[in-house]
């Protein structure tokens, strides 16, 4: 190679390493191999970390990984159904009693922290699973409800905790109905607009279902979207529908509902990303994927879609809302659909939404991953702050070999708050009560140098059921709060900060959520609490 040549080709690649050194947030490796590609994830309050795929996955049978549970390893070559994350070793060990199939299946926390799971595939169309967390240190593993079934299959369902504890299952694959766990009398109940959402490519599947803080439902399939009271099974109002084609399942976009604040009398929704109409139908891995976002105000009278463009196209993209209120998108490709093998060219980039900022200035592209995470990923916050990133697996078994082979890894991203320029202004609390209840009032003591006491923020999210795009139950409520004291003790000052808990079980349903204090937009590590 001439000289000049090579110093051209060095500057390029200088110029290429610093414009990615100049993006925000970092990656780290936390397992290497999880022997697991988590389908489903899900974080639990004793900051564990459950990971769960499916039966009949890899390439060891089911019977060689049935060993003492006084000793979890699974033997070589052998894989996991489900698993358990320790943050704090990252060590992962089996989990042995997911007894049925729980492909495609759905997922949310009941109101005393145990995990409801329902539905699946083959033998798991109609079950029932619990799993019931513990200390990271004792052993806890499925239990599925023998007698107690779905009244019916569900394949692709959602899940969404109500303002009473319960919870509902809504659709799934061939399932135009909702149901309620616990069970009531009557069964299923038909939802005829998931059958009026439903095309030749089953794009009403995993609908995306938020509980908004006037107790109904927003529920949005395909490009549809209505207002729900689940009460009396009636819809209340439809949404414009959005343009720029389906965005569930299989065309996979995403979907959050922003930081619920002020009087939480305001709620609004975005949904984000998908595949081109017929990507999934006729096999066109290489579909532009859509770059366009709607936001609506889903609890105004007269509702619009708000149009907006993300830098590139996505589908199968993870939003995961953040501490602050900003939305990470992670994850998915730039072309194709959901499905297996059926989508191309990964997108490494994340992106930041901010939903305070002027439209134009609302995207922020952020470090890129190495490790392509495709169908079957999933992406969680963690009480530290940090997003969890799990699984990838684009074919119907484990495949390692290939262009996109089946990811056993799991990472973390750090987003820009998390860095070490910005260390002096994290918060820490100190103080936090294990239960608060409704429309009461708390105290939080929260630590720390540089502290805007006056802007200091007091939010608590939900931990959602991450599977294919989009995260069932996911929220986050920002307290009021007022400042009540000060202390020095020992050097350092302590703030008392007294906040009001969320009114009722529509703006935040009974259970668990982290709470984390945020100081100029950096959010401490998160303690528990339990709303009753």
């Amino acid at each position: 190679m001439k000289p000049s040549r090579f110093i051209l080709l060095l500057f390029m690649w200088m110029v290429i390493l610093k414009s990615r050194a100049d993006l925000l947030g970092t990656w780290e490796l936390l397992v290497d191999d999880a022997r697991i590609a988590s389908m489903h994830t899900v974080v639990t309050r004793f900051n564990t970390v459950v990971l769960l795929d499916r039966i009949n996955l890899g390439p060891g049978p089911k019977s060689d990984c049935q060993i003492d549970p006084e000793h979890p390893a699974l033997k070589p070559g052998c894989y996991s159904q489900s698993a358990i994350l320790d943050l704090t070793t990252n060590k992962v060990r089996p989990l042995f009693k997911t007894l049925t199939d729980t492909w495609c299946s759905s997922g949310q926390f009941m109101s005393d922290g145990t995990l409801l799971q329902t539905g699946g595939f083959n033998d798991g169309f109609q079950k029932i699973r619990k799993f019931t967390p513990c200390e990271a240190t004792s052993f806890c593993d499925w239990a599925e409800l023998g007698e107690t079934e779905l009244s019916e299959g569900r394949w692709y369902s959602t899940n969404q905790i109500l303002p009473n504890g319960s919870v509902i299952i809504i659709g799934g694959r061939a399932a135009a109905s909702v149901e309620l766990f616990p069970p009531q009398g009557g069964g299923a109940v038909k939802f005829p607009f998931l059958a009026e959402a439903e095309d030749m490519q089953m794009d009403n599947c995993y609908p995306y279902v938020h509980l908004l803080p006037n107790g109904y439902l927003f529920v949005f399939a395909n490009n549809l979207s209505v207002l729900y009271d689940y009460t009396k099974n009636v819809v209340v109002k439809r949404f414009p529908q959005l343009v720029g084609g389906p965005r569930n399942y299989p065309s996979a976009g995403s979907s959050v509902m922003l930081a619920l604040k002020g009087d939480y009398s305001t709620a609004t929704v975005v949904v984000c990303g998908g595949a081109q109409y017929g990507a999934f139908h006729d096999w066109r891995t290489n579909a532009t994927a859509r770059q366009s976002c709607g936001r609506i105000v889903a609890t105004g009278e007269d509702p619009v879609w708000e149009m907006e463009a993300m830098p590139v196209g996505r589908i199968m993209g993870d939003m995961v809302v953040l501490p602050t209120g900003d939305v990470l998108i992670v994850n998915g490709a730039e072309a194709g659909s959901q499905g297996f093998e059926l989508a191309s060219k990964p997108c490494l980039y994340p992106v930041l939404y901010r939903p305070d900022e002027p439209m134009g200035l609302r995207f922020v592209t952020l470090n890129p991953g190495s490790v392509p995470r495709m169908y079957h990923s999933t992406a969680n916050l963690l009480p530290d702050g940090r997003v969890l990133i799990a699984g990838s697996n684009p074919h119907y078994f484990y495949n390692f070999t290939g262009e996109f082979p089946t990811e056993l890894s799991i990472e973390a991203f750090s987003p820009e708050y998390l860095s070490p320029e910005r260390a002096s202004t994290r918060p820490t609390i100190v103080e936090l009560p294990e239960r608060i209840q409704y429309g009461g009032g708390f105290d939080v003591v929260v630590s720390g140098k540089f502290l805007a006491v006056g802007l200091l923020e007091i939010n608590i999210a939900s931990a959602p059921f991450a599977t294919h795009s989009f995260s069932q139950g996911q929220r986050l409520v920002k307290l009021a709060v007022s400042l009540s004291a000060v202390e020095d003790v020992d050097g350092v000052w302590m703030y008392r900060l007294t906040c009001t808990a969320p009114p009722d079980g529509s703006v935040a349903p009974p259970g668990y959520y982290m709470v984390f204090a945020v100081n100029l937009g950096v959010p401490s590590v998160a303690k528990w609490v339990q709303l009753i």
